[in-house]
């Protein structure tokens, strides 16, 4: 590097000494703050505000307060460094601009032909927190060739171990447009492995907690994704990024109101996942109103005030007509009858008033009449009735399900009563559609769903139902679809999901997957998702593959640990992923041969992960064993498609250890 060089790398990692000063002194600041609300409910909400401000100004020392840094303008231009969080100086002026403000978007897009008023950008290189070098780019000269940037292309590249890190340094133009929609759009992302789709998502999620703060601090903001593992992997992006009061949660969780203590079969699964599931539901809640044979009669005084059965059946249907949920119809109509009793006491010269309105309303004789037309209906002891009673599920669905299909959702015996029934998953999320007829769901301001091809149309509502603002963001890879029900096209899914006005947005370039890794996985699409096309991968490094045919007698187990500690020489995480029923002969093998070895739950983030295919879905390490692929195929009915997830997880090589033959697809992919 040359003089100048070296004062220009000087005054840099000055400026972020600078900065980190800054920062330790905001948060000191905000420690010194009391909160002081004139009552214990205002100081309690103001503290816990203090508390999530002092935690988002925490210092990482080993993760830089800035990655780049953009001139905008001439003579002199104004400098801005982009980083992870806003810091400013003691006079409040900024010193690090949040990579989620307006300024920081040319960062991202600026490029020769639309430099977006930029003349320089420059990259950092980093080690450990410091500065060890930066790259310019200078805009404003339209003559010059694009360079790929080697700081980027390291950074993208860098070996990984522990949980997903954030892109802010990486993210990409056609990522940045995705990461910085509306919050009023739902916004589905098709990507292939690779491309980013679940960072992106996360990304948007702290963009839109910045730039629409108050608002979705009064409604939070939902993320869901298919297992703990995953959620495991991902939890420290937002964190990472300032945001620490986001809730991940599964789509089990999401919809958990009964103890789930069962599997359903695949067929009964699907069956029960089935969107015609809904339509069941909703007849079996709304059939429970009653046809009004009597007349409401209201003694009051001397008087009996008479409302005839006409008059109270007009009521309930214009209340149902509201489109209202079932209880907030019953809910109303205690008023809507004492009001017809008020009209005739008003027309015989009585005065009234709202109090003798709430009064008629919530007398004895109203009461019962509401019990007997617009009785209570409750969400779980419903589905024990569909799913325990034949009769009745015959009653209810018998022009929408065959006898075959009605018979395959029934209990193989009755339960006594909601803790003693067998629930699965699939009863509750059919539980949880059942509380969405009967009661308003809890909304939240923006929902990031991942891994959402996977998902069922019941569990898609059950999500929608949360996300009824019409604020999301949908993550998910068609060609990843592997369980039974997996939806066939984004139309489908979001129409499910209630939003089918989203905007499918494909990202096509894969950034973490190496091109030797794409080509073998992408052999498989022509059969498991014709539809989909292969990521086109940008990494310099096409990455490595090996495939070791064990064929001279060796236990697969004991094979597998001669190439795991081969590939222990390699830096970087690495994960052993095998069907299901390999993972604990495996876990023997390494044990004995004293191998450390991980969960993706484990709290302390291993380095090497035995991981069973079925949970391998959006986790990512730098390399991959893959222990005999013809048993994950063969595993489940979407094998193939399974093989192409374990396959995809890796982002420096991929060893693929096995006896068996390998499917026929990867057949010539080498000895």
């Amino acid at each position: 590097m040359t003089p100048d060089g070296d004062a220009t790398l000087a005054a840099e990692r000055d400026y972020l000494r600078r900065a980190r000063d800054d920062l330790r002194r905001m948060r000191e600041h905000t420690l010194s703050l009391t909160a002081q609300g004139g009552d214990a409910v205002s100081e309690g909400y103001l503290q816990a505000a203090l508390d999530r401000r002092s935690r988002a100004l925490v210092d990482d020392p080993s993760v830089p307060l800035f990655f780049g840094r953009i001139d905008v303008g001439q003579r002199p231009p104004e400098s801005f460094h982009i980083g992870r969080r806003h810091v400013m100086d003691a006079s409040g002026d900024p010193v690090v601009v949040d990579w989620r403000a307006d300024v920081s978007r040319a960062f991202y897009r600026a490029t020769r032909r639309d430099p977006h008023g930029v003349t320089l950008r420059r990259r950092f290189g980093f080690a450990r927190g410091e500065i060890t070098s930066y790259e310019d780019e200078h805009l404003g000269d339209t003559t010059a060739a694009d360079v790929t940037s080697r700081i980027l292309t390291e950074e993208i590249e860098r070996p990984r171990v522990g949980p997903m890190r954030d892109i802010v340094a990486t993210i990409q133009p056609e990522q940045d447009e995705v990461v910085r929609a509306d919050l009023d759009r739902t916004v589905c992302v098709q990507g292939a492995p690779g491309t980013g789709k679940t960072a992106v998502g996360l990304h948007r999620a702290a963009y839109l907690l910045h730039a629409y703060r108050r608002r979705l601090a009064r409604s939070g903001v939902l993320v869901v994704g298919p297992n703990r593992a995953f959620l495991h992997y991902i939890g420290q992006v937002l964190p990472a990024l300032g945001e620490v009061d986001v809730r991940q949660v599964t789509v089990a969780e999401l919809v958990e109101s009964v103890p789930v203590r069962r599997l359903d079969p695949p067929e009964v699964a699907a069956l029960k996942g089935d969107a015609r599931q809904a339509e069941v539901v909703r007849r079996a809640v709304w059939g429970h109103l009653r046809e009004v044979s009597e007349p409401l009669v209201v003694p009051r005084g001397t008087r009996r005030w008479r409302v005839p059965a006409h008059e109270v059946a007009e009521a309930v249907a214009a209340l149902r007509a509201r489109g209202d949920t079932y209880g907030v119809g019953r809910s109303l109509l205690p008023q809507r009858l004492a009001h017809l009793v008020l009209l005739r006491m008003e027309a015989a010269g009585l005065i009234t008033d709202d109090r003798v309105q709430d009064a008629v309303a919530r007398s004895r004789p109203v009461r019962d009449h509401v019990e007997a037309v617009w009785p209570a209906v409750d969400p779980i002891r419903l589905t024990m009735r569909l799913l325990g009673e034949p009769g009745y599920l015959d009653e209810v669905a018998g022009d929408l399900l065959d006898p075959a299909e009605r018979r395959r959702l029934q209990w193989d015996r009755p339960a006594r009563g909601p803790r003693t029934a067998q629930w699965s998953h699939a009863d509750a999320v059919l539980v949880d559609e059942a509380r969405g007829v009967i009661e308003r769901t809890d909304t939240v301001g923006h929902v990031v769903l991942d891994e959402a091809q996977d998902l069922s149309p019941m569990e898609l509502r059950a999500v929608g139902r949360r996300a009824a603002t019409g604020s999301a963001t949908v993550l998910g890879d068609i060609a990843q679809g592997t369980t039974p029900w997996a939806t066939g096209s984004w139309t489908e899914a979001l129409g499910h999901l209630g939003a089918r006005d989203a905007h499918v947005e494909v990202l096509r370039r894969g950034y973490r997957v190496p091109a030797a890794v794409v080509a073998l996985a992408s052999r498989l699409l022509p059969s498991i998702a014709p539809s989909v096309a292969p990521p086109e991968p940008v990494r310099t490094n096409p990455g490595r593959l090996d495939v070791v045919h064990v064929d001279d007698g060796t236990p697969i187990a004991a094979a597998t640990v001669r190439v795991v500690a081969h590939v222990s020489a390699r830096e970087g995480s690495i994960g052993i992923i095998a069907a299901d029923v390999l993972v604990g002969s495996l876990r023997r093998a390494l044990l004995d041969a004293d191998v450390a070895i991980g969960s993706a739950e484990d709290e302390d983030d291993p380095r090497l992960m035995l991981v069973p295919a079925t949970v391998s879905k959006g986790l990512e390490f730098d390399h991959v064993v893959v222990v005999e692929p013809a048993q994950i195929v063969g595993a489940e009915l979407r094998g193939l498609r399974r093989l192409y997830v374990v396959l995809t997880r890796a982002v420096s090589s991929l060893v693929i250890v096995h006896a068996d033959p390998l499917p026929e697809l990867l057949a010539d992919s080498g000895t």
